[in-house]
């Protein structure tokens, strides 16, 4: 069984982040950072929104050597779509990072 609940204020504007970094592959601790939400929260909503096909993830190589690998994470075209769609209705939780 499929739950279908409205989104978070924390998933709206994560939606909004990465809407406004366009086609650009955005890291979790920068979309963490600009969202103002904790690591505990923003991986399953990541997780959430990519089963539900607004955005992709890939892993990049790392910057420098002994660096870690990273997840970096951008909307496909269905995501971004979304996102619009929920800027237009005016959603709440979506203006205050967009200013």
């Amino acid at each position: 069984m499929v739950r279908n609940r409205a989104l978070s204020p924390a998933a709206r504007n994560v939606l909004a982040i990465l809407l406004d970094a366009g086609a650009d592959w955005s890291h979790g601790y920068s979309l963490g950072r600009a969202a103002g939400i904790k690591s505990g929260t923003l991986y399953p909503l990541l997780i959430r929104l990519g089963e539900k096909g607004h955005l992709e993830a890939q892993w990049q190589p790392p910057s420098e050597p002994g660096r870690p690998a990273r997840h970096a994470y951008r909307l496909t075209a269905e995501g971004r779509a979304f996102a619009i769609e929920l800027l237009r209705d005016g959603a709440p939780g979506l203006a205050e990072n967009r200013a």
